[in-house]
């Protein structure tokens, strides 16, 4: 692992800029979902836009002897009921806290949590995501590329970089307990589908490789970045689901279809309706 020294810029499907707080009363807190053992998933409560804008992604949290590790960070909005959660189940220090990737519903809140004493990991290229913001104000210390380990009570997490949502999301695999952290790489929300980031370096046939080779290591449940937890079965569903996505839209470009008959088809045939992606589709899938 390698020390450098950002908030985010990139926003994509549902995730608006940080100061664009509800007018009304706030959805209900996100719930605080034992795992197994030291496991524990912050997870939204409501499956609604207005959830999705506010609260941000899912949140995994360890607990080792020594202190917690949190997997990424929610919207900064999100902080104190963090905070509030984290006291409930222990009182042991926070440790580290690794950024999936680097957009703001998952990575806003880490400044405050680096602050508590957290040391904050991310990927080398989603840290350069980072860096690239007109307004970067704060860049995580540390950075790993291809793959670390952190090690605490006897217990292995292992990070790999991939690419797909972004140029370098951080996956992270417990061997242990046979359960790996997706972040955006997967998402089950029914209102938010697996997407790429072409502007921070999404792919969708990088995408398809990195799951492919996600499928091959041993684990039995997968938590994404937003949505409840899946078997490796299920991950292989939405893996296959998105592969037939995108050779239909191939199909379709080498028809030379118009933008506006592909996004017809995809809203038809995949319930699909992110416009904003499709340049991006229509230049990747021909």
């Amino acid at each position: 692992m390698r020390s450098s020294g950002s908030l985010c810029a990139s926003v994509l499907l549902f995730a608006f800029a940080a100061h664009a707080v509800a007018q009304n009363s706030p959805p209900a807190p996100p719930n605080l979902k034992k795992i197994k053992d030291d496991l524990y998933l912050i997870e939204n409560s409501d499956v609604t836009p207005e959830a999705l804008r506010y609260w941000g992604g899912n949140i995994t949290v360890f607990v080792a002897d020594k202190g917690v590790v949190l997997i990424d960070a929610k919207y900064a909005r999100a902080h104190d009921d963090v905070v509030a959660k984290l006291k409930s189940i222990t009182d042991k220090p926070l440790k580290y806290v690794i950024l999936t990737h680097n957009h703001p519903d998952h990575a806003e809140g880490a400044p405050l949590l680096e602050a508590m004493g957290a040391e904050v990991i991310i990927s080398d290229a989603d840290r350069d995501n980072m860096a690239r913001s007109a307004n970067a104000a704060w860049l995580p210390g540390l950075t790993f590329a291809g793959q670390a380990r952190l090690f605490l009570g006897g217990k292995e997490l292992q990070l790999y970089q991939f690419r797909g949502h972004t140029r370098g999301d951080t996956v992270v695999y417990f061997p242990a307990y046979r359960l790996i952290v997706l972040g955006d790489m997967l998402t089950t929300n029914p209102l938010q589908p697996p997407t790429v980031n072409y502007a921070d370096g999404g792919s969708w046939t990088d995408w398809t490789n990195s799951i492919d080779e996600i499928l091959k290591m041993d684990f039995d449940m997968a938590i994404p970045g937003h949505g409840p937890m899946v078997t490796k079965a299920q991950v292989l569903e939405i893996r296959n689901r998105y592969v037939a996505f995108q050779q239909r839209i191939r199909a379709l470009n080498r028809a030379h279809k118009s933008p506006e008959e592909i996004a017809a088809v995809l809203k038809q045939e995949f319930n699909w309706s992110q416009p904003n992606n499709l340049p991006g589709f229509l230049s990747e899938l021909r």
